[in-house]
């Protein structure tokens, strides 16, 4: 079981949102999961210019850090997605990953994989907590839970978060080990299942790689 957690705050190790990481992902250690954390910020990683290049051959034109944090993410069966609260929603880190994801969004190829959220703020870190949860059903993956860090409060609030992340890196492990039906959010991918398909068999000329690969699944 491979769990990554992926951070993009700028703070490094000083960020609040960093620890909520990495309290979920030992709470998964502790259930066996194999864990590994991704400092976004520290990464090369490039706008995308919405060249559609990817939808037609499966490989992005920039050479540069994407592919291999990619790479690791479509490997992994948990995902942890850490973002400070930037002006209510990610930081621009995360949103250019996010971004770059196009054709994992248009071919659900998360889909088999649970995820969780973590967040932190001056205040309203659920902003970003729902954004990234609900972008993770939209890509095909299961949401466990999330976790956020109203700071206004404290350093309190921030010690009872990784408490609770601790907890969410358990409830995940749990999850994956035991492949659970979230139905509503099963209910919601096949919808969103249906429309990509449909949208990729009219871009079929243009999008040769997304329409090869859902008639590999038999469009299933």
């Amino acid at each position: 079981m491979k769990i990554l957690g992926i951070c993009a705050s700028p703070r490094g190790a000083k960020s609040t949102t960093m620890r909520l990481v990495e309290a979920v992902l030992e709470g998964a250690k502790a259930e066996g999961a194999e864990i590994e954390l991704v400092d976004v910020c520290k990464l090369d990683i490039e706008y995308c210019n919405a060249c559609q290049v990817c939808f037609k051959t499966g490989e992005c034109v920039h050479k540069d850090d994407f592919q291999g944090l990619y790479d690791k993410i479509l490997a992994a069966d948990g995902l942890v997605w850490g973002s400070p609260n930037y002006f209510h929603t990610v930081t621009a880190q995360m949103k250019t990953l996010i971004d770059r994801m196009a054709d994992a969004i248009h071919c659900q190829l998360l889909t088999g994989k649970y995820c969780c959220s973590v967040a932190s703020g001056g205040n309203n870190f659920d902003q970003v907590t729902s954004y990234l949860d609900a972008l993770m059903v939209n890509f095909g993956a299961f949401v466990t839970g999330s976790v956020g860090a109203q700071m206004s409060k404290g350093p309190g609030d921030l010690e009872a978060a990784q408490k609770r992340a601790s907890s969410l890196g358990k409830l995940l492990a749990g999850d994956i080990r035991l492949k659970r039906d979230y139905i509503e959010q099963r209910e919601l991918q096949e919808d969103q299942r249906k429309y990509f398909q449909n949208l990729v068999k009219m871009n079929k000329e243009s999008w040769e790689h997304e329409y090869e690969y859902w008639n590999r699944l038999n469009w299933n």
